[in-house]
């Protein structure tokens, strides 16, 4: 159908050149917006979001560097389960110089000593599970970082893919107003149209210009910010963005609710410090019991026998009151504002999560209207408007708001599609499931026309 409208605005231009008795060289050569049966086949000039997921993830410094505080914290384990380190001492009685005794004083003697403390059983196990339970709470936060940042690529985009369509729609809408202000020109030289029709195409493609300057720039930020995910340069060069499609929605809210509960790496870490805090709980009342040291001494005495002794000794929790007992509240409430940050944070998630479900469902629902309805019938409005201005019965102006109506719904399709796909890749990062497509199909994405 949009076509035929343009078919129109070519016979319409001849007629008007015929009527006037003279050739007209306003040739109008305009091509419709893509439809869903257009197929199209990327290139090797446009970039993929496969690739740039993966190479965010690869040099993306925050991704890199809750890899590494991972990493870190599985080393304390094995530190957290050791026993604390032994001691070794020497020391002599007698003369001042190292290791001298005297002749015939038997109080004078050289000894070594060592002593190693020996904490209450199942403390260090404790403290193991401490800091296990530490680098799982890390390994989920490099999880949802992880989830951050691809959900950020693929926001950055569809962001860059929509200006770069926006662009071309523009560029395009700015071509065919230019050669309609050419055949309002015409019309007013041959008496036919008036000086206005002139002036406001004229007006109209100044508000055109200023458009293409805005979405421009918008463009370079857009670049700037996917540039920055991958560590590159924001100045640095990125091909345009392949066509993207609409990628189904097959998940109800509740279903979304539940696998969010499951999988969303924040609550997972809060889940990860209650149980940590617990544990918490328990080694400060294990701190009731006293540790033991066991030392050993060996002392060499001058013309005597050398001497061996051992020590036993253990810290008595005299000032439990205001020590064990207060470590125990401590950690007990730790745990319980663990729990209630879980909570908060539960509730939050639903929020957001219903929130970008909403947004994704608005989206779709305004796709379908552009596709099936607005689009349709404001291409007919345009072939009407242009069958009556061929007679008479429809000034220029109405031909002109038409005709914008029609290019400006496309820009308004891509704008809602990356809507689209930027509400579904926030709840990605929440429920763990891929719920955007990164596989390319030909001929989709776009407005749906008539032949």
């Amino acid at each position: 159908m949009i076509r035929k409208v343009f078919a129109l605005i070519t016979f319409g231009c001849l007629w008007l050149g015929l009527g006037a008795g003279q050739q007209v060289q306003v040739p109008v050569t305009v091509q419709a917006p893509a439809t869903g049966t257009t197929t199209q086949t990327a290139g090797p000039s446009t970039v993929g979001l496969e690739d740039l997921v993966r190479e965010a993830l690869q040099k993306n410094p925050a991704v890199q560097s809750a890899l590494h505080t991972v990493e870190a914290q599985r080393r304390r384990v094995p530190q957290a389960k050791a026993l604390p380190d032994p001691m070794v001492g020497i020391g002599w009685a007698g003369n001042i110089t190292p290791f001298s005794v005297q002749s015939g004083d038997p109080s004078s003697y050289r000894a070594v000593t060592a002593s190693q403390q020996l904490l209450y059983p199942g403390k260090l196990k404790l403290r193991g599970e401490i800091a296990s339970k530490e680098a799982d709470a890390a390994s989920s936060d490099y999880e949802a970082i992880r989830r951050r940042v691809v959900a950020d690529v693929k926001t950055a985009y569809y962001e860059y893919w929509f200006y770069d369509k926006a662009l071309q729609t523009t560029l395009k809408d700015k071509d065919l107003l230019t050669k309609l202000s050419q055949i309002a020109e015409v019309r007013y030289r041959v008496g036919k149209g008036i000086q206005q029709d002139v002036l406001r195409s004229q007006v109209e493609i100044s508000l055109l210009l200023q458009r293409l300057a805005v979405l421009q720039q918008q463009r370079a930020t857009a670049q700037a910010r996917l540039n920055t995910l991958l560590a590159r340069s924001p100045e640095a060069l990125l091909p345009p963005a392949e066509n993207i499609e609409r990628s189904p929605l097959n998940y109800s809210l509740d279903d979304l609710y539940k696998l969010a509960r499951l999988s969303d790496p924040g609550l997972q870490r809060e889940q990860q410090m209650i149980e940590r805090n617990q544990l918490a709980v328990n080694l400060a009342q294990k701190d009731y019991y006293p540790d033991l040291s066991v030392g050993y001494m060996y002392q060499q005495r001058p013309m005597l026998p050398d001497m061996h002794g051992m020590t036993f000794t253990v810290n008595i929790p005299v000032f439990y009151k205001s020590k064990q007992r207060e470590e125990v509240r401590q950690a007990t409430e730790e745990r319980l504002a663990a729990e209630r940050s879980r909570d908060n944070l539960q509730n939050e998630l639903n929020f957001e999560l219903k929130q970008q479900y909403l947004a994704a469902k608005a989206s779709d629902e305004l796709l379908r209207l552009f596709s099936q309805g607005v689009v349709p019938q404001s291409s007919l409005a345009l072939e009407s408007s242009m069958s009556a201005y061929q007679v008479g019965t429809v000034d220029f102006l109405s031909v002109l708001g038409n005709f914008s109506t029609v290019l400006n719904y496309e820009v308004d399709y891509y704008r809602e599609l990356a809507n689209y796909e930027t509400a579904l890749a926030r709840m990605e990062s929440m429920v763990g499931v891929d719920l955007t497509s990164t596989v390319v199909q030909p001929g989709s994405g776009h407005p749906a026309g008539g032949e």
